[in-house]
């Protein structure tokens, strides 16, 4: 799975590597090294002119898709769900049913983005953690970036939600939300957790974000797994299980002495 992410790049250099057309500099938010769920994140869209909520959310005026950076909410609430708090328990959809799952096909024909991070926290039980509090064995967390520094783009899906109580011309009426998706960990990373982000590389970025692709088997097989050695784990501060805790040092590695389990095993 994917619970927490590092995205430190600025909005501008967003726009520039990934080609965006579209960027209100209105719409910000500050670089956030622990993001959780719930928290406004960077995604990246192709959207046509029509392709918006109905009753009132607002046009694209464009005759073509446009490629856009937007700030959702992470934690994907479906169009029919009655509360937003739905949001909270869907923050990842697996690659291998995401088609046929009610909460995301709909999403998955229609509304693909990326979702830009620097890299993701996993963690791990050593199987000689000592206990911690409550008797809960102690995790050690890992930060799994791309080894070449490059931004990853994890495949992501986007949906509108309707507050009902309010009018439809009304900004508070409408919550856009996202989810990852998420597939089996390659063999060094699957040590650590079985699951990982997909991963959407540049090449691919044309076809994920085209809103007229809408064939499941044909979207599928974009879903291809990164090849093997693409990431790289490291162990760091135990701090980043807070989310009140932010800032680039949560990226750190920490000295094997500090390592819970084996230092050397990733």
């Amino acid at each position: 799975m994917c619970g927490r992410y590092a995205s430190g790049r600025r909005p501008e250099d967003l726009v520039e590597l990934f080609g965006v057309e579209r960027w209100d500099p209105t719409e910000t938010i500050a670089p956030d090294w622990n993001v959780a769920p719930t928290k406004p994140v960077w995604a990246v869209m192709d959207r046509p002119p029509k392709d918006a909520p109905p009753e009132g959310a607002p046009p694209e005026g464009a005759d073509r898709p446009v490629r856009q950076l937007h700030v959702l909410r992470w934690g994907l609430v479906p169009s029919w769900s009655r509360t937003p708090e739905a949001g909270v328990k869907m923050i990842n959809a697996r690659a291998e049913t995401v088609h046929e799952k009610p909460a995301y096909r709909r999403a998955f024909a229609s509304r693909r983005c990326l979702l830009p991070a620097d890299g993701y926290y996993e963690w791990h039980t050593p199987e000689t953690a000592p206990d911690g509090p409550k008797g809960r064995a102690r995790k050690q967390p890992y930060y799994i970036t791309p080894a070449d520094g490059s931004v990853m783009a994890m495949a992501g899906l986007y949906e509108w939600w309707r507050d009902r109580s309010r009018p439809a011309d009304d900004p508070g009426a409408w919550l856009c939300t996202c989810t990852v998706l998420t597939t089996d960990a390659e063999d060094a990373l699957g040590r650590i957790h079985p699951r990982m982000p997909l991963l959407v590389e540049p090449g691919g970025y044309d076809a994920w974000l085209d809103p007229d692709r809408s064939d499941p088997d044909e979207l599928r097989s974009l879903l291809v797994p990164p090849a093997a050695g693409r990431l790289a784990a490291r162990p760091v501060s135990p701090a980043v299980n807070n989310v009140r805790n932010n800032g680039p040092q949560l990226t750190e590695p920490i000295p094997a002495d500090q390592v819970l389990g084996d230092a050397t095993l990733f």
